[in-house]
């Protein structure tokens, strides 16, 4: 269900993602959603079995996780913990140490079942709150 994505090859299927999940639902203005980091990250994409994209993630080159979104569709049925376990395991992989992610406050929890621990106050980004998370891996 997921894989590995290349921005290159799977820029238009991650792109519909972000623009229905951010932009359409969370209203995040369109100016704010794309980055010219976007090329440069590890992406990973959950689809279906006849190939549509539900639900997205990337990991940056300086350990962040971030852009994960799935399709309101998809929600609650494990596709989100698919995508997290695969941008730790590229992580991991990479030799990181850790990662850090900023997450929208509803998703806190989703977050510290799978480790991560909250870091400082709330704050907002595109004017909805967050609140930066590490985790860090137990064998380094």
């Amino acid at each position: 269900m997921v894989r590995p994505a290349h921005w290159h090859t799977d820029e238009a299927a991650i792109a519909r993602v972000r623009r229905r999940v951010f932009i359409e639902e969370q209203a995040v203005p369109e100016g704010l959603e794309w980055e010219a980091l976007d090329p440069e990250c590890a992406w990973f994409v959950a689809a279906t079995s006849d190939g549509e994209i539900v639900g997205i993630g990337r990991l940056t080159p300086d350990a962040r996780i971030g852009r994960m979104a799935v399709l309101a569709s998809w929600r609650r049925q494990g596709v989100g913990a698919a995508l997290l376990a695969s941008a730790l395991d590229a992580a991991r992989r990479q030799g990181f140490s850790g990662v850090r992610l900023s997450a929208q406050t509803h998703a806190v929890p989703f977050y510290a079942r799978y480790g991560f621990q909250p870091e400082g106050e709330i704050f907002q980004d595109a004017g909805i709150p967050h609140l930066a998370m590490t985790f860090t891996f137990k064998d380094n």
